[in-house]
């Protein structure tokens, strides 16, 4: 029997537009979270616009509430696993298991977790898949992350790879459009961004690594103006108290998403 009711899903105080994917008997789920909406606040004033409405602990990695409208209840916290930058929507993952969270944090960091994004970009690929491999360097500005292609020379940059597959193309517009399928292999910061990038693929809506004049365009064309980047699909194996355990949450495309191609 699951040691967290179905009523402990039903009562989380989700964020606008967030909705529960799936969870398992130990107490781990998945989330889709809209583009917009962030992974978790800063500060106070963040928390309307983060996954859950709820105060949050950057020391422990976990939103901390007691429900109000449940008379006698105990506080609950639901720690987070893993975090979108806000202009990405898709899976995202967290556990009311305190325990359950520190296994699979340990597990991200083997890399033992695949995961799947999808995005449109501006431009024709040049093959149907690849295997992309770079060099990428990460800088700090005021708070803010900036990655660029390193020089492998200084040790300074990290090596850097994802596969891509081509879902589906639309060249019958100016820029032409693609579909891709992204799986990162290692994790660094804003590395699909910045691999579509340089190889002239940038992802739509990208206003850090993206193409201007084409964003532009297009959100006067279309009327968008989101990051069309998207965790499309989160799995798995995992061994918890002598058990062996499959995971996997898949986040629809958004719609707009399927309007462009």
């Amino acid at each position: 029997m699951s040691a967290f009711p179905s009523k402990f899903w039903e009562q989380l105080p989700l964020g606008n537009g967030v909705t529960l994917l799936t969870h398992d008997a130990n107490g781990l789920a998945a989330f889709s979270k809209p583009e917009g909406v962030l992974s978790h606040p800063n500060m106070e004033s963040e928390v309307p616009r983060a996954l859950l409405t709820v105060p949050y602990s950057i020391k422990d990695e976990s939103f901390n509430w007691t429900p109000a409208d449940v008379p006698g209840a105990a506080p609950r916290r639901l720690y987070l696993l893993n975090r979108l930058d806000s202009a990405t929507s898709g899976v995202i993952l967290a556990t009311a298991n305190e325990a359950l969270a520190t296994y699979m944090r340990e597990l991200f960091l083997k890399k033992d977790i695949r995961k799947l994004y999808q995005a449109v970009v501006f431009g024709k690929p040049s093959e149907a898949s690849q295997l992309w491999r770079d060099r990428l360097s990460v800088q700090k500005r005021r708070a803010k992350i900036r990655v660029g292609v390193g020089n492998a020379a200084t040790g300074a940059a990290k090596a850097s790879e994802s596969r891509m597959t081509v879902i589906r193309q639309r060249r019958d517009v100016v820029p032409p459009l693609a579909l891709l399928q992204l799986e990162p292999l290692t994790g660094r910061s804003h590395q699909l961004r910045v691999q579509c990038a340089g190889r002239n693929l940038p992802i739509v809506g990208d206003l850090t690594y993206g193409d201007f004049p084409a964003n532009k365009q297009f959100a006067k064309t279309t009327g968008h103006k989101r990051l069309f980047l998207h965790s499309y699909q989160t799995t798995f194996d995992y061994e918890w108290q002598g058990k062996k355990f499959n995971f996997t949450a898949t986040a629809p495309l958004p719609e707009e998403f399927a309007q462009l191609l």
